[in-house]
């Protein structure tokens, strides 16, 4: 990931999201991260030097909306199906792909590794396709990927079809990209509880893993206050801070929806407790200035209803 080292002119800025994106007072927009891309390698008899073979597929004709398919190219010999992980990818809502460097080598490096079929979505970004753009592709790719072939006919993809366990599925996602994941966990237990077939008896989301999730409100909690923190003169500066994290939300939602109660980026405890995966893990980083919302979400996890179910 590179990001440009010139600065904007301040008087111009309308919306300061650096180091993702500048747009500014005339709409001009200044993309600030370009990330490498990485091409895939569709031969699966390929080993590459991790291991990991992988290729792109088209899941929604009408959004063009695709995912990025990674397999062990020694999955046929392992002699069982192997757990399948939704990945989301990061870039607060405005830069990222599957394709890019970071998220592909991360993606392959857990498929290789923990020795898992992972299915890494390429949503649409804002503001070009505002929120909830991203939470419909991440939906539309866990559908694909999840449900069984022989009945919803959703993924006719031989990789996943012939190698992934459907009935082992986890999210995983970090920074919005967490977001993203939890959001869509809601969806898929709203729709498991509201009809009861929109996955196969058999398919059950078993786990998500947030990292670094983005999650943000009005109210600043104690290591979000300049007094408290360590971030402002630390050198490099955080990713973001916390008036820019306050521009986001309302940038990406195209001015839809603001910081306040929003149950998207600030889940209520009923929201946290009706979650339908068994497991979870939340990781925060120690310096991330979203690190308190993680921890108050974890929180939440062990403290409530969520986790009384499973004890």
């Amino acid at each position: 990931m590179r990001t440009s080292k010139s600065s904007p002119a301040h008087g111009n800025i309308a919306v300061d999201l650096r180091p993702f994106l500048v747009e500014f007072n005339d709409s001009r927009r200044w993309v600030l991260v370009r990330h490498e891309t990485v091409a895939a390698s569709s031969d699966e008899n390929a080993r590459s030097a991790s291991g990991v073979a992988t290729k792109d597929v088209v899941i929604d004709d009408e959004t063009g909306v695709s995912v990025r398919v990674f397999l062990p190219v020694d999955a046929a010999a392992a002699g069982r199906r192997l757990p399948l992980v939704v990945y989301v990818h990061g870039g607060a809502f405005c830069t990222g792909s599957a394709s890019a460097r970071m998220f592909h080598d991360y993606a392959e490096s857990l498929s290789a590794r923990a020795a898992v079929v992972v299915v890494s979505v390429d949503y649409r970004l804002a503001p070009a396709h505002p929120v909830p753009a991203a939470y419909d592709d991440a939906w539309a790719a866990l559908r694909w990927a999840a449900s069984r072939r022989r009945r919803r006919r959703l993924s006719d993809d031989a990789w996943v079809g012939d190698y992934a366990d459907r009935s082992c599925v986890f999210l995983a996602g970090e920074s919005v990209g967490a977001n993203i994941v939890h959001n869509v966990a809601l969806r898929a237990g709203a729709a498991i509880r509201n009809t009861g077939e929109m996955f196969d008896d058999d398919i059950d989301i078993e786990g998500m893993i947030l990292l670094q999730p983005y999650f943000w409100g009005t109210e600043r909690l104690p290591c979000e206050t300049p007094g408290a923190a360590s971030w402002r003169t630390r050198d490099p500066p955080p990713m973001l801070l916390p008036e820019r994290i306050d521009a986001l939300w309302p940038y990406v939602t195209a001015g839809a929806a603001a910081n306040n109660g929003d149950p998207r980026i600030d889940p209520p405890a009923e929201a946290i407790a009706s979650l339908p995966c068994r497991r979870a893990l939340v990781s925060v980083a120690t310096e991330d200035v979203l690190r308190g919302r993680g921890r108050r979400y974890a929180t939440a996890l062990r403290g409530g209803a969520w986790a009384a179910r499973r004890r």
